[in-house]
Protein backbone atom coordinates (compact mmCIF):
# COMPACT_ATOMS: atom_id res chain seq x y z
CA UNK A 1 0.00 0.00 0.00
CA UNK A 2 2.89 2.38 0.72
CA UNK A 3 3.98 2.12 -2.92
CA UNK A 4 0.53 3.20 -4.11
CA UNK A 5 0.27 6.02 -1.57
CA UNK A 6 3.74 7.35 -2.34
CA UNK A 7 3.07 7.19 -6.08
CA UNK A 8 -0.16 9.15 -5.61
CA UNK A 9 1.69 11.74 -3.51
CA UNK A 10 4.33 12.00 -6.26
CA UNK A 11 1.67 12.49 -8.93
CA UNK A 12 -0.13 15.16 -6.89
CA UNK A 13 3.12 16.99 -6.06
CA UNK A 14 4.13 16.90 -9.74
CA UNK A 15 0.78 18.31 -10.84
CA UNK A 16 1.04 21.10 -8.26
CA UNK A 17 4.60 21.86 -9.38
CA UNK A 18 3.59 21.90 -13.05
CA UNK A 19 0.63 24.21 -12.45
CA UNK A 20 2.97 26.70 -10.75
CA UNK A 21 5.91 26.23 -13.17
CA UNK A 22 8.24 27.79 -14.15
CA UNK A 23 8.05 29.71 -10.87
CA UNK A 24 9.06 27.29 -8.11
CA UNK A 25 8.78 29.72 -5.22
CA UNK A 26 7.59 27.08 -2.76
CA UNK A 27 10.00 24.33 -3.86
CA UNK A 28 7.24 22.04 -5.11
CA UNK A 29 9.80 20.55 -7.49
CA UNK A 30 11.77 19.34 -4.47
CA UNK A 31 8.64 17.80 -2.97
CA UNK A 32 7.95 16.08 -6.26
CA UNK A 33 11.50 14.68 -6.41
CA UNK A 34 11.26 13.44 -2.81
CA UNK A 35 8.12 11.45 -3.57
CA UNK A 36 9.33 10.16 -6.95
CA UNK A 37 12.56 8.99 -5.32
CA UNK A 38 10.60 7.19 -2.61
CA UNK A 39 8.26 5.69 -5.22
CA UNK A 40 11.17 4.37 -7.25
CA UNK A 41 12.78 2.93 -4.11
CA UNK A 42 9.54 1.19 -3.06
CA UNK A 43 8.97 -0.13 -6.58
CA UNK A 44 12.44 -1.71 -6.73
CA UNK A 45 11.88 -3.14 -3.25
CA UNK A 46 8.52 -4.63 -4.30
CA UNK A 47 9.89 -6.14 -7.51
CA UNK A 48 12.89 -7.75 -5.82
CA UNK A 49 10.78 -9.07 -2.92
CA UNK A 50 8.20 -10.44 -5.36
CA UNK A 51 10.84 -12.17 -7.48
CA UNK A 52 12.71 -13.67 -4.54
CA UNK A 53 9.90 -14.44 -2.11
CA UNK A 54 6.73 -14.46 -4.18
CA UNK A 55 3.43 -13.64 -2.52
CA UNK A 56 1.42 -10.47 -2.96
CA UNK A 57 2.87 -7.58 -4.91
CA UNK A 58 0.78 -4.97 -3.09
CA UNK A 59 0.29 -5.21 0.65
CA UNK A 60 -3.02 -3.70 1.71
CA UNK A 61 -3.02 -4.32 5.45
CA UNK A 62 -3.12 -1.69 8.18
CA UNK A 63 0.64 -1.73 8.75
CA UNK A 64 1.31 -1.00 5.08
CA UNK A 65 -1.19 1.86 5.13
CA UNK A 66 0.34 3.37 8.26
CA UNK A 67 3.80 3.09 6.72
CA UNK A 68 2.52 4.92 3.63
CA UNK A 69 1.12 7.70 5.79
CA UNK A 70 4.41 7.97 7.70
CA UNK A 71 6.39 8.19 4.45
CA UNK A 72 4.13 10.96 3.14
CA UNK A 73 4.40 12.89 6.42
CA UNK A 74 8.18 12.51 6.48
CA UNK A 75 8.41 13.79 2.90
CA UNK A 76 6.27 16.79 3.83
CA UNK A 77 8.44 17.42 6.89
CA UNK A 78 11.67 17.42 4.83
CA UNK A 79 10.03 19.74 2.29
CA UNK A 80 8.75 22.05 5.03
CA UNK A 81 12.20 22.32 6.63
CA UNK A 82 13.70 23.12 3.23
CA UNK A 83 10.98 25.70 2.62
CA UNK A 84 11.51 27.36 5.99
CA UNK A 85 15.29 27.49 5.48
CA UNK A 86 14.90 29.16 2.10
CA UNK A 87 12.15 31.49 3.43
CA UNK A 88 10.74 32.55 0.02
CA UNK A 89 8.47 35.26 1.46
CA UNK A 90 11.01 36.58 3.96
CA UNK A 91 8.65 35.97 6.87
CA UNK A 92 11.25 34.38 9.15
CA UNK A 93 13.70 37.20 8.49
CA UNK A 94 11.10 39.76 9.59
CA UNK A 95 10.17 37.75 12.68
CA UNK A 96 13.78 37.18 13.74
CA UNK A 97 14.65 40.88 13.33
CA UNK A 98 11.85 41.70 15.71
Amino acid sequence: MWLIMTALAAIIATILWYVNAPEDKYKLGLLSWIYWGATLMWFVDHVIAYLTEGGEFFETDLDATLLGICVIILGLLVWLISLLLSDPKGVLKKVLKG
